[in-house]
């Protein structure tokens, strides 16, 4: 009888250690036996003839989806039948109770890619596993990538797969590793995320300075914080550059409205004549036709 798969009445089965799920969860798993049946039979350990609770069956694992069987409206359950001690059930329920409240990460991944060996689609894998096709596209690209350390932290919510994407598109496991790090420590949002690797890669490709080494630039600049340092220095150098492009443009207006002004006086013309200055740079002369902007 020892592992044996036998259709059992549900109505025969007692929970040991029956727990409370999640209204969400428990959709997810009636869905998914809805749409793809039952994957796994529950586990379960005939009583013995002489316990005081009379003949029947005892569930070792499995609640969920014998919930779930209930729910379809299933009389009956696949379930594999094991004989083990009172108190190994009791222990093996316990041991499951606690596994699944935190349930590794990487099973969604492995059921994708049990599905794609199915034959399905990845829209149809999106439809079945309640998810929508970008992610479970990005899901397969990062695996097929190799990216187990970024497929885990998206995963397991840490990271969103969008972030673990543009990560990934990083030169090397040490830089990968540090923007990862930077960004589970909230130093780095993802469009920073994207400003460093800019960053990163002019420094491969010109070096920090005119005439650098950029490849020794680059190995100076791989843990989290020289990353976000850099990233720092970069956004100050950007916000003065603003800064001096608006001084420069404020002044140049100064100059073109007081230039509009001035040209338009005939004695100021006749005088410019008169010393020989009357011509003037295409590009102010350009700027002085356009029409003044109207002030709202």
């Amino acid at each position: 009888m020892n592992d044996e798969v036998q259709m059992i009445p549900i109505d025969r089965i007692r929970m040991l250690n029956p727990r409370h799920r999640e209204r969400k969860k428990f959709e997810t798993i009636v869905q998914s036996i809805r749409d793809l049946g039952l994957k796994k039979p529950i586990q379960v350990s005939l009583r013995a003839k002489d316990e005081a609770e009379g003949p029947g069956y005892d569930l070792v694992c499995g609640q969920g989806r014998i919930e779930a069987f209930t729910a379809l409206g299933y009389k009956s359950i696949p379930a594999m039948v094991v004989e083990i001690s009172k108190e190994d059930r009791l222990l093996r329920s316990l041991v499951e109770n606690m596994a699944r409240r935190n349930p590794a990460p990487m099973e969604l991944i492995n059921e994708i890619e049990r599905l794609k060996g199915r034959g399905y689609s990845l829209s149809e894998i999106a439809r079945k596993l309640g998810s929508d096709l970008a992610t479970i596209g990005g899901l397969v690209a990062l695996r097929k990538a190799g990216e187990e350390r970024l497929l885990e932290a998206t995963l397991s919510g840490k990271v969103p797969l969008s972030v673990a994407a543009e990560i990934a598109k990083a030169e090397g496991a040490e830089m990968q590793r540090e923007l990862l790090k930077a960004y589970e420590a909230k130093q780095l949002s993802y469009s920073s995320i994207r400003a460093v690797k800019r960053l990163m890669d002019q420094r491969r490709n010109l070096g920090k300075q005119r005439g650098s080494n950029g490849q020794a630039a680059h190995k100076r600049m791989t843990s989290a914080d020289s990353l976000v340092n850099a990233y720092r220095r970069e956004s100050q150098r950007q916000k003065l550059m603003v800064k001096k492009a608006r001084v420069c443009e404020a002044k140049l207006l100064f100059v073109v409205t007081a230039l509009r002004k001035l040209t338009a006086d005939e004695n100021f013309l006749n005088l410019l004549r008169a010393e020989a200055l009357a011509t003037i740079p295409k590009d102010t002369w350009e700027r002085l036709q356009e029409r003044p902007k109207e002030v709202a």
